[in-house]
C-alpha cells in the first residue's frame, strides 16, 4: 500500500489531488495537511512513500517545511507543486531537497508520470524546470539581487514585502526579535536597499508573491 500525505491550504485543492491520485493508485492511503506546521507534524510521525506539498501556505512557507523534513527524513521523497512558474522556484526546491518541481497547471497524467517517477527511486525534472536548471548552470554568474539570499533570508525578505513588522516575522517563524532583525539587515545588503519601501517594489516588480 503506497502511503501518500498531501499539503495545500487550499482544501479543493487536496480534494482534486487525492480524486486524480485514486484513479491510478486504488489502494493508497492519503492523508492532509492544511498548514505547513501541520505538513512538518505529520511526515516526521509517520512513515509516508511520497509527500506532495505546495510552497505557499500561512504562516510557515512550504520551502521552510521542506527543509524540516529532510533534516529529520532526509530520504523522504518530496513532490512540490506549486502555482509558482518554474523560473521561479525549482532550481531553490530542488537544491533543498525535494524530488521534483511541478506547476499546478500541469495535466494530471503528468502528476501521475511525476509520482512514479519518484516512488521509482529517481528524481523528476519536467522539459520546463530542465531548462531552467541549464539556463541557471550557464548563467550563475549573472543572478538576479534575491538568488544570493539563503532561503531563510528569502523568506523574510517575502515577509517584509508583505509589510509584516519584525515582531510578526518572529512569531510566523518562531525565531527571535533579534535574529529576524540581523537577516533583515543581511536583505538590505545582498539586495543594496535601505528600506522596506524599496525591498516590497523590488518583489512586486519581480513577481516573487502572490499574496501581493
Amino acid at each position: 500500500m503506497i502511503k501518500i500525505l498531501i499539503a495545500d491550504d487550499h482544501t479543493i485543492v487536496r480534494k482534486g489531488i487525492i480524486q486524480i491520485l485514486t484513479a491510478e493508485f486504488t489502494n493508497a492511503q492519503i492523508e492532509e495537511a492544511s498548514s505547513a506546521e501541520e505538513l512538518i507534524e505529520r511526515a516526521v510521525s509517520k512513515n509516508w512513500d511520497i509527500v506532495i506539498t505546495d510552497i505557499s501556505m500561512p504562516g510557515r512557507s512550504g520551502l521552510d517545511a521542506l527543509q524540516q523534513i529532510k533534516l529529520s527524513k532526509p530520504h523522504l521523497p518530496v513532490l512540490v507543486l506549486s502555482m509558482y512558474p518554474e523560473e521561479q522556484y525549482a532550481v531553490r526546491v530542488l537544491k533543498a531537497g525535494a524530488s521534483g518541481y511541478l506547476n499546478k497547471e500541469v495535466a494530471p497524467v503528468q502528476l501521475i508520470h511525476a509520482i512514479q517517477q519518484i516512488l521509482s527511486g529517481r528524481k523528476y525534472i519536467s522539459p520546463a524546470v530542465a531548462e531552467t536548471m541549464t539556463n541557471y548552470l550557464f548563467k550563475e554568474q549573472r543572478k538576479q539581487a534575491h538568488e544570493y539570499l539563503s532561503n531563510r533570508e528569502f523568506e523574510v525578505m517575502k515577509l517584509l514585502a508583505a509589510g509584516k513588522s519584525i515582531g510578526e516575522i518572529a512569531t510566523v517563524l518562531k525565531l527571535s526579535v533579534s535574529s529576524i532583525s540581523t537577516y533583515r539587515s543581511r536583505i538590505f545588503s545582498k539586495m543594496e536597499v535601505t528600506n522596506t519601501a524599496a525591498l516590497t517594489v523590488y518583489v512586486i516588480d519581480h513577481k516573487l508573491d502572490d499574496r501581493m
